[in-house]
């Protein structure tokens, strides 16, 4: 079956390893497979309180200006993605010297221009999906502009009724779906980092996967930023004079 795929079955095996890897995070990031908290739930979290507090307002420019910075990203990134996916067709065409420079490094296997090209547009593969996915999340953080915009100036009580609560759902629950897609698309292309690794071997395309996967695992679930989402701040040093310490411990 390899063969008729033009890839080797170790090939195949460390293929199927990083699907592994990458749907096994995707579920654990989005808390369906281990109960610690990860730094994604954890500012759910809080997009959702910042739409409580953005009902509350009055003036919503501080709003609509989170909400331009956050397409602006999505943006930049979509763009990105495209022009990735074009330098990957230009690596098409220059395949025989590509693997002519893969197979005269030391750990690099020899791999036939078939294979070479079969990577190259599962590559093109990953960079689409995350294309895909900013392209989506731009639509949605878009979709949630407008319904931030229908939320009901709130005057007395009457940011706490059926109606603006149900209005603050609504754009908390869209904001939390593009955010999802968000990170879909940008944990494509961290995996896409990894993926480049079996351009060189098997082996290396397994090492390249487990480095990025225990990057990833740390930033979600053990990193200075999720403490700083979820933990509380130090108790306030006594004595005149001192103050308590904002300076992050580690990255």
């Amino acid at each position: 079956m390899g063969d008729s795929f033009h890839l080797s079955t170790a090939d195949l095996a460390a293929l199927a390893f990083f699907l592994l890897v990458w749907v096994l995070h995707t579920l654990a990031s989005d808390g369906k497979l281990v109960s610690r908290m990860s730094l994604t739930m954890a500012m759910n979290t809080q997009r959702e309180a910042w739409m409580r507090t953005m009902a509350e307002r009055e003036i919503r420019i501080v709003d609509t200006a989170i909400m331009a910075g956050l397409q602006q990203g999505t943006a930049f990134f979509a763009s990105s993605s495209l022009i990735a996916i074009g330098g990957c067709f230009a690596l098409l065409g220059a395949s025989d010297q590509v693997v002519s420079v893969l197979s005269n490094l030391p750990l690099g296997a020899t791999s036939s221009r078939s294979a070479f090209q079969m990577k190259v547009f599962g590559l093109v593969l990953i960079l689409a999906y995350a294309f895909f996915k900013f392209g989506w999340a731009y639509r949605l953080f878009n979709y949630c502009s407008i319904l931030i915009g229908a939320v009901p100036i709130p005057y007395g009580e009457a940011s706490r009724n059926p109606a603006s609560e149900t209005a603050v759902w609504r754009a908390a629950r869209m904001n939390m779906l593009a955010g999802k897609h968000f990170n879909s698309g940008l944990r494509g292309v961290f995996f896409s980092i990894g993926y480049l690794g079996w351009f060189v071997d098997p082996l290396v395309f397994v090492l390249s996967t487990l480095l990025l996967l225990a990057v990833l695992v740390r930033r979600q679930f053990f990193s200075a930023a999720r403490q700083a989402v979820i933990g509380q701040p130090p108790e306030p040093a006594s004595g005149p004079g001192k103050s308590r310490s904002m300076r992050p411990d580690s990255q």
